[in-house]
């Protein structure tokens, strides 16, 4: 029977879709769900405020009254005026191992993108750079991160006969952490404060962490800012993320670095990995995957997830990262952290790269954006 493609238009359909990668990936043993509940407010109008800037158009594929795939595609309307560009997005693009659909699936995409006469698409990359972006590439035998997209390595090539070719590779290291602090990066770190004033704080109370995220994430914003994909962060999305994540964060993985005068000029946030908890509650909150979250955010646990290092511009080469990294790995060592996952890196960002460079570490995973441009529609 023939590919059926319908939109998603009801809250129904859109658990729908929000749950079909779960039954996709059900027997295999490297992909993480998302928690459920996140992935449907994501793409809500009224829980998001990206769709303030964002459009979005989300498909189901059916075949004999089954859901066999799924894509998302997203018009970024801040990204095209911030880059001067023309492009329409895609996302949450995932099937089954039959052209059919993957083609299907892209395009009606690509046939709403022209008709909105747009000249290029690309993807996977969400509503800003603070969601998930990057098809997997390299690592698929390796546990995938809460924060990360999972996909089979038959998806590589039905992207290739799409059309589509690599814009920009993310790549991500597994760091281990180690035994002792380095004796010469905590040097650097002091005699830098000494010499210019800045301090650093690591944060024992909540509600001063809450205050002060809304400063931290303006150097978040402006650190990003000439990274490929990513866009302003309205007020409106700052405050939706520290709304998620402030009342789950383990303080002790959160650290800021303020100037002579008090200003925040860096910040890093690493969480503790819920992966498993995920993988073993399926997504779900209940009846135990609350617990289960918990148990993983708040116990013992060897894993970290770096969320992000950011520094403003100005200060990246005076040394303030190395500031970052003193503090916080001294808590991983206090901690019985053994590892520390990076979030998603781009290849050409060689400035956090150097980051890691008196670590122990492995390159373990590698994303990759894909581009094609869209051929404007013939005129009958």
């Amino acid at each position: 029977m023939s590919v059926i493609i319908k939109e998603v238009t009801t809250k129904k359909e859109l658990w729908k879709w929000v749950k079909f990668p779960n039954k996709l990936y059900k027997t295999n043993e490297f992909f993480v769900p998302f928690l459920g509940i996140d992935e449907f407010a994501t793409f809500s109008a009224d829980q998001n405020p990206a769709y303030e800037f964002c459009e979005t158009k989300l498909l189901l594929a059916y075949r004999d009254g089954k859901i066999v795939g799924r894509i998302a595609g997203l018009i970024n309307h801040a990204y095209n005026k911030k880059w001067g560009k023309n492009a329409l997005r895609f996302t949450r693009f995932d099937f089954i191992d039959d052209y059919e659909v993957s083609s299907r699936l892209f395009g009606e995409i690509e046939a709403w993108g022209r008709q909105r006469g747009f000249e290029e698409i690309m993807g996977p990359i969400g509503f800003t750079d603070l969601d998930h972006e990057g098809m997997l590439v390299e690592g698929f035998d390796e546990l995938n991160m809460s924060i990360t997209f999972y996909n089979h390595p038959y998806y590589l090539e039905h992207m290739e006969r799409l059309g589509l070719v690599k814009d920009i590779d993310w790549i991500e290291f597994r760091i281990q952490v180690p035994e002792k602090p380095d004796a010469k990066i905590e040097r650097i770190a002091n005699r830098i404060m000494e010499k210019n004033g800045y301090q650093v704080v690591l944060y024992n109370d909540r509600k001063v962490l809450q205050k002060e995220a809304y400063e931290a994430f303006e150097v978040i914003d402006v650190a990003f800012s000439k990274l490929y994909g990513t866009v302003p962060l309205t007020p409106g999305v700052v405050k939706s993320m520290i709304d998620q994540y402030i009342p789950l964060v383990e303080l002790d993985y959160i650290c800021s670095v303020k100037d002579k005068d008090g200003k925040i000029i860096a910040f890093g946030a690493l969480m503790p990995s819920i992966a498993k908890a995920l993988k073993r509650s399926n997504g779900k909150l209940f009846p135990l995957g609350l617990y289960r979250l918990m148990r993983a955010l708040k116990g013992k646990n060897d894993t970290l997830e770096m969320l992000f290092v950011g520094v403003e511009p100005e200060y990246q080469s005076q040394g303030v990262p190395a500031i970052i990294m003193n503090a916080l790995v001294r808590n991983l060592i206090k901690n019985g952290v053994r590892f520390c996952e990076t979030g998603p890196m781009l290849e050409t960002n060689k400035n956090v790269h150097s980051m890691w460079g008196t670590f122990e570490k492995r390159q373990h995973r590698r994303r990759r954006c894909y581009i094609k441009k869209l051929e404007a529609e013939e005129q009958v």
